[in-house]
């Protein structure tokens, strides 16, 4: 009766389903397809990313062409674009203009570094100064002798490091290593490369420091290519994670975390160790003071030693090359007077001038570094203590008076600290 009455009560129902099957099949499908957008993105987004900070390629192109005219030369180039037994592997690199990669020679572990433009002159901040149009490799010309190449590397080691240490026994060093072939001269060619890896810090830092513990070794170069050796472990501390979860964590609990991936506390205690004798070592050494204005746990490594090595040293600079480019620097506020993220002069308000001493010490930016490093895990006898000395550290200034005197029996007291506790141990 009552279907008769309304013959289209019966079907409601399965109406009713199908209209809420389509809904979840909708909601599906949206849900699919809006996973299948954000991964599409997230993928052109890395590759963008790594074609555009990873050009290693174009690196070899450009110093392989230029080898193989005669233009350049070096210990390295045969390897790289005749025998092809120097290889690129992972890219290391975070700017398009300084390629990093994990290399093999051969059947050695090595780190490839190119520098693709004009070394960067010191900049502050995003207010660059204009450069000039880039020539590569066009010093020295066809035609310079021995002797005159050799004025050319004195008058630039004068202009970067002054008068100070024995500026002709470097130059010694430099054309030593220049002769790639080791055939006993300096070819045209090879000095073209010589001359433009001297227009880099890090390489000149490296050369002076060559015999010191925490350099690594340099192998070999062609043009302003260079090889050097491979660090086991290429941060102070911490966990390589993908960009798009670094955007979702937190920056203290960021740092937190850093802190649960270390070696244990004794062998943090001799990684620090090195980065103080490191610090000891550009503290006014026989080329005169050299300033760390990028202190970062990315920028130090170490071996499988738990020796410290140097990752990254571009942004440890001379001193008196620094203040005889900031001397001139106009600014309205001490944030126009920072180089890299540590370097940090005054503004005086009287010239709108930046003023050309660096207000911290390195001592003190390594001592803010080491912190929550050494402090976390600490054994209970010498907690106390450290904290006081890293503090004490951290307060170091380089306009105190008897500065040096503070700063080296600051740098003696924490080594010995440290020493005295794992002296004993098989990590020492």
């Amino acid at each position: 009766m009552a279907r008769r009455l309304f013959p289209g009560a019966w079907l409601r129902k399965p109406h009713s389903a199908q209209v809420r099957l389509s809904y979840v099949r909708i909601k599906y499908l949206f849900i699919s397809w809006l996973v299948v957008f954000i991964g599409s993105w997230i993928m052109y987004v890395q590759y963008s990313t790594y074609t555009e900070l990873c050009r290693g390629h174009d690196c070899r192109k450009i110093i392989c062409d230029k080898y193989k005219t005669g233009v350049i030369d070096g210990s390295a180039c045969s390897s790289l674009c005749a025998k092809e037994t120097l290889y690129f592997g992972k890219c290391l690199s975070t700017k398009p203009n300084n390629q990093i990669y994990l290399g093999i020679w051969g059947n050695l572990q090595s780190v490839i570094k190119c520098q693709m433009e004009e070394a960067a002159q010191l900049d502050f901040g995003t207010d660059p100064e204009p450069r000039k149009e880039i020539v590569l490799f066009d010093k020295p010309t066809k035609g310079t002798t021995v002797e005159k190449f050799k004025e050319m590397v004195y008058g630039l080691f004068k202009a970067k490091l002054g008068e100070q240490g024995n500026l002709s026994e470097l130059v010694n060093l430099i054309l030593s290593f220049a002769d790639g072939n080791k055939d006993g001269r300096v070819s045209l060619p090879e000095a073209k490369s010589a001359w433009a890896l001297l227009q880099l810090e890090e390489f000149l830092l490296m050369v002076i420091l060559q015999d010191k513990e925490h350099t690594p070794k340099l192998i070999g170069f062609c043009g302003n290519l260079y090889v050097t050796e491979r660090v086991e472990y290429t941060s102070l501390y911490g966990i390589s994670l993908p960009w798009i979860i670094e955007l979702l964590i937190p920056s203290g609990f960021r740092r937190s975390m850093d802190q649960w991936f270390t070696p244990s506390w004794p062998r943090k205690a001799k990684i620090a160790i090195g980065l103080l004798e490191f610090v000891e070592d550009i503290f006014h050494g026989p080329y005169g003071n050299f300033l760390m204005c990028d202190t970062s746990a990315k920028n130090l490594g170490y071996n499988d030693k738990y020796d410290l090595k140097m990752i990254d040293m571009r942004k440890i600079v001379p001193e008196i090359n620094l203040k005889e480019i900031i001397k001139d620097r106009q600014c309205d506020s001490d944030l126009d007077c920072i180089y890299g993220t540590d370097c940090r002069t005054l503004c005086d308000q009287s010239k709108m001038r930046c003023t050309t001493e660096v207000i911290q010490p390195n001592l003190a930016k390594a001592c803010q570094l080491l912190k929550d490093y050494l402090l976390r895990g600490a054994p209970s006898d010498i907690h106390e203590e450290l904290e006081k000395q890293l503090y004490l550290c951290i307060a170091l200034k380089v306009t105190a008076n008897q500065m040096e005197m503070e700063h080296s029996l600051i740098l003696n007291n924490l080594k010995t600290l440290l020493w005295k506790k794992i002296s004993h141990t098989n990590d020492s």
